[in-house]
């Protein structure tokens, strides 16, 4: 039985072990504590609320306790989760709301702004605010609750409805069944060799796969600790490493760049910290190398919210060996590059990226020609990353198909280009899109972000880039912004770049 109450099932093993520290109150759960206010949520929603199987419950919520009891909760009643990302402004709200149609919002005070009116525009007939004053919040509701078993669910029920980035179009609802979190929870502590006594930070944000799937629901599986941050502040999290004696622990490009970059980095204690691993983005190789002259390891990941966060593993010595590579699949995991064509390439020959196993999803929510293409014939998703192996078996991340560009009749992706931009000394952030252009077709563009205090001059970064990127690489257009527009999870949004150019075009 492949069900997704992880919690559940290791507070029967190890009831008394430390399963949850929150930063921002300093208070700490067991396993027991934890499963227990998870069990009095769902009985609260299903015998309370009256929510039947399959009823979808919308999340409008903080990283926080309240997230997590309300994530196992939905695991232990059958409940859907539809976590929704606080940020977004109240008409993207009312977009997935109407989308999703869940039969409640649930919400913190400091979300309630945007809660009330979205709710109220979607026709959503229910909004309770878990932190609400006197006997109206939810907390003092769910307290009241019996901690009653509840029947398991079946491993294709779905658990959530997690609604990708929307990096490159409108987002859409992937759902995600029991199966998938418990296989995807399970192999991950096999392939990345996780252990009871480890301590990991969370600090991305829990709306999105890899804040409830990288390490979350891992951790808990084996009976290790989560230090739960509200938000990612540097300084916060540098300390909380050395305080909490962390041992593994999961960002993007962008969080380990700003940790190597802050002062306390070569000052704190980081002896505790077996390896570190990125996800997200493509990681460059200097700032592996970074991490590489602090004594820490630092792994590149690879995951998507379809397949499954956590798909590929590599150990220590290869983090090295082979930086830039995401490892080798899983167990159980298949994994296939193909050409246009739809057939297998060779070792070095760069295509789709397509992986098959039980941490795939059931596809997409109301939304068949989308789960129908996202499938090949063979039942492989398609992600849309182009990717190559080498012959010890090894895969690396070339780009995003739909990123890729075409400049004189040659694919560039603008993953190698960005790789290297950021190698130089005042560079802080850099991205690389395609634009129309007569001579060529399609150029590079280069959106820099410089070091504070730095200047530097396109024609400085053309000279730094010749030698280290073939000629036809160099973008023909490089621009100086302050910052890029990305995702909560270090994704780019290209498209708002690709405007950026178009409205400075003449």
């Amino acid at each position: 039985m492949l069900h997704a109450d992880l919690l559940g099932e290791r507070a029967r093993l190890t009831p008394q072990r430390e399963a949850l520290v929150e930063v921002a109150t300093g208070s700490r759960w067991t396993y027991a504590e934890l499963n227990r206010w998870a069990l009095q949520t769902a009985v609260f929603l299903r015998h309370t609320l009256g929510l039947p199987v399959g009823a979808r419950v919308a999340a409008l919520l903080t990283n926080s306790a309240e997230f997590l009891y309300l994530y196992f909760a939905a695991a232990k009643a059958s409940l859907v989760l539809v976590p929704l990302n606080p940020k977004l402004a109240v008409p993207e709200l009312v977009r997935i709301l109407r989308h999703a149609e869940p039969a409640l919002l649930i919400c913190h005070q400091l979300t309630a702004a945007q809660a009330q009116p979205a709710a109220q525009a979607a026709g959503i007939p229910k909004l309770l605010c878990w932190d609400a004053p006197g006997e109206e919040g939810l907390v003092q509701q769910v307290a009241r609750s019996p901690a009653l078993p509840l029947p398991p669910p079946e491993p294709e029920q779905v658990l959530a409805i997690l609604y990708t980035s929307g990096t490159t179009g409108e987002p859409k609802g992937v759902m995600i069944p029991h199966r998938m979190v418990a296989f995807d929870a399970w192999a991950t502590v096999l392939a990345w060799q996780l252990r009871a006594d480890d301590i990991s930070p969370i600090y991305t944000p829990l709306y999105h796969a890899g804040g409830l799937s990288a390490f979350l629901t891992p951790i808990l599986s084996i009976g290790g600790t989560i230090i739960l941050h509200r938000a990612f502040d540097a300084e916060e999290v540098l300390r909380t490493f050395t305080r909490e004696r962390c041992t593994v622990a999961l960002g993007v490009p962008t969080l380990w760049r700003l940790l190597a970059d802050h002062p306390l980095f070569d000052q704190v204690d980081l002896s505790s910290v077996r390896w570190c691993i990125s996800g997200g983005a493509p990681l460059p190789v200097s700032l592996i190398e970074r991490y590489r002259q602090r004594g820490l390891v630092l792994r590149q990941g690879y995951g998507l919210t379809e397949v499954g966060v956590n798909c590929f593993a590599m150990n220590d010595q290869d983090a090295w060996r082979k930086a830039g590579s995401i490892g080798k699949p899983f167990p159980f995991t298949a994994a296939k590059v193909v050409g246009e064509d739809g057939h297998p390439l060779g070792p070095g020959e760069v295509g789709e990226l397509c992986l098959k196993g039980p941490h795939v999803c059931l596809g997409y929510f109301r939304n068949p020609e989308a789960t129908a293409q996202a499938f090949d014939g063979e039942g492989f998703f398609r992600t849309g990353d182009l990717a190559y192996y080498d012959e010890e078996g090894y895969f690396f991340i070339a780009g995003r198909r739909k990123e890729m560009f075409i400049s004189g009749g040659i694919n560039i992706f603008p993953a190698e280009v960005e790789s290297v931009l950021v190698e130089h000394p005042q560079v802080a952030d850099a991205a690389v899109v395609g634009v129309p252009d007569e001579v060529w077709g399609e150029k590079g563009v280069a959106f820099v972000v410089l070091r504070p205090g730095a200047a530097l001059a396109a024609e400085e970064l053309v000279q730094f880039l010749r030698g280290r990127l073939a000629n036809f690489k160099i973008p023909k257009e490089f621009l100086f912004v302050q910052e890029l527009p990305r995702t909560a999870y270090g994704k780019v949004v290209r498209r708002q770049l690709l405007e950026l150019w178009q409205r400075r075009q003449p």
